[in-house]
């Protein structure tokens, strides 16, 4: 299984409005393609809150092959929508990570 880890850092003016969204409007857009089993929202501790505070959102895929697709056929829109809703308020970085235990 892979965990597909998108770390958000978010500025302090949106980060209700930004967390309802996701909940509400991206999250299960992403979900609804099918490609992911699971997902998890988690705030980051002990780190410079100065500029914004910092969430990490992990999709749990099942295959790399959902993986590749959800980056293929679907990423692309979604992370434009995210610019266009949220401008350079929110910055992401993406990891991918395979669980091995």
């Amino acid at each position: 299984m892979l965990v597909y880890n998108i770390t958000y850092a978010v500025s302090h003016e949106i980060h209700e409005e930004w967390m309802a969204w996701m909940k509400g409007t991206h999250i299960p857009k992403i979900m609804s393609t099918g490609l992911f089993s699971n997902f998890k929202v988690l705030r980051l501790l002990e780190v410079d809150e100065e500029e914004g505070l910092t969430f990490a959102v992990q999709f749990h895929a099942e295959t790399e092959e959902h993986y590749r697709r959800y980056i293929a056929e679907h990423a692309p829109a979604l992370r434009l929508n995210a610019t266009r809703q949220w401008g350079d308020q929110v910055m992401g970085f993406r990891t991918l990570m395979a669980i091995v235990q």
